[in-house]
């Protein structure tokens, strides 16, 4: 996340360790280790697992219905952050700030591994919605929702964010935050009333991103809790249009924070219509690589092309999250303790009633250990990402093809894995 440097330090996020040079990991061996880490898991993949094992499974259940109690806790917790955002200092020390780059954004993905796509029961605007819904007798709106439209509003809803947040000319302006979440919620709760439910689950940025993370929770299925292999539920993510271009948002911003951060960049005097060509150059190269790496293959027909890379979508996910604990796990616990205590005083009266706030500082000053963790994170994510389109491939290419058609989608998770460590450990 890139914020001004008028900020005081202490705001500043903290995504790495310093240079490449400094890493307690020598950055060669850790480049060559993930790389064959993944080329490895492939050759076993290829020599022992002959046979689709997540295909035909059980159909996703319907989600069940929300739960009040969770609905109140959303309405209170959206009224705490926007009334701090609203209602709190007009600079970086905004808990309602703060909450919405550290808590909403990030803190979305360690909830929905954790919970599940609970977004969907604590959602504000969908609770709203239903309010309004019965009122009018709508609940499921006025309007059939285009199915062509598929995710791409919450995909432009997440580029809109990511805009905000790395490439527009102050990230850390309460006032320009304001306005977002003003245009957003307006936005959303038109849709919602308008289109009902459905609108979330395929319009709205942070729902969207909630369900898709949410596939890879072990814990939790189709909003049932039960211990089970995440791989299982992954391949069940609903296919419709738009559905790379939200992934591929999510994994070329990531990939352009880290680049941005980088002394390369930073010793550049560019313009604020760079940042965001850039920006949005990172996503469309993301996107059009897995394009090209997923119909790389014979024995398909156009149809069959056409449909490759939707039906390999899922496998991003993992890299995804991975790329999300890696790039962001400091930022999540040290700020996210700044930001807590930020709310507690929400319009900056200087409350304090938990005591003088003691933030810890333990990740970034153990560099070994976060290091570590760190290729752990782009690794791990990596490995599942071959597993779950080893297991597709099998399912959907010809029997012929099934080794030589994967090649491709093992290259570019190779060279994700290199750009992804690079742009890491370049900072």
């Amino acid at each position: 996340m890139r914020l001004p440097s008028s900020l005081p330090a202490v705001l500043l996020p903290q995504h790495g360790l310093g240079g490449s040079t400094d890493l307690p990991i020598p950055f060669l061996y850790a480049m060559v280790g993930a790389s064959w880490a993944l080329t490895i898991s492939f050759a076993v993949l290829a020599l022992a697992w002959k046979e689709p094992r997540f295909a035909g499974g059980p159909v996703p259940a319907d989600p069940p219905p929300r739960r009040p109690w969770l609905a109140i806790v959303g309405l209170l917790l959206g009224g705490w952050f926007l009334a701090a955002l609203f209602g709190g200092p007009d600079d970086a020390s905004n808990g309602g700030l703060q909450a919405v780059y550290v808590f909403v954004w990030v803190g979305l993905v360690p909830l929905a591994l954790v919970a599940g796509h609970v977004w969907r029961e604590l959602s504000p605007w969908r609770t709203v919605q239903g309010v309004v819904g019965r009122l009018v007798r709508r609940p499921e709106g006025f309007l059939r929702y285009p199915e062509r439209l598929g995710y791409w509003p919450a995909a432009a809803g997440l580029l809109a964010f990511v805009w905000l947040e790395l490439a527009s000319p102050d990230p850390g302006s309460v006032t320009t935050m304001c306005w977002w979440v003003a245009v957003y919620a307006a936005v959303t709760l038109t849709g919602g009333v308008l289109f009902g439910p459905v609108w979330f689950d395929r319009a709205d940025p942070f729902d969207v991103y909630s369900a898709v993370v949410a596939r890879l929770s072990p814990f939790v299925r189709d909003g049932r809790w039960g211990l089970h292999n995440p791989l299982r539920a992954l391949p069940a993510l609903p296919v419709r249009p738009g559905l790379v271009a939200v992934l591929a948002v999510l994994l070329g911003s990531t990939a352009y924070d880290s680049f941005s951060a980088s002394e390369f960049w930073q010793s550049r005097s560019l313009s604020g219509p760079i940042h965001t060509l850039t920006l949005v150059g990172f996503c469309v190269v993301v996107a059009t690589l897995f394009v090209a790496a997923s119909v790389a293959t014979g024995g398909l027909s156009a149809e069959q092309r056409r449909r490759m890379p939707g039906a390999m979508a899922h496998s991003l996910v993992p890299i995804v999250v991975g790329y999300v604990f890696a790039h962001y796990l400091t930022y999540l616990l040290e700020k996210g303790q700044q930001a807590f205590h930020a709310l507690l005083d929400p319009f900056g009266q200087g409350w304090q009633p938990l005591g003088d706030p003691g933030i810890s500082y333990f990740l970034s000053e153990h560099t070994s250990t976060l290091a570590a963790l760190k290729v752990g994170f782009v690794v791990a994510g990596h490995v599942l990402a071959v597993v779950a389109a080893h297991d597709k491939a099998l399912e959907l290419l010809p029997r012929a093809h099934r080794l030589t058609g994967q090649l491709a989608m093992l290259v570019l998770m190779v060279a994700y894995t290199f750009t992804g460590l690079f742009l890491l450990f370049s900072v």
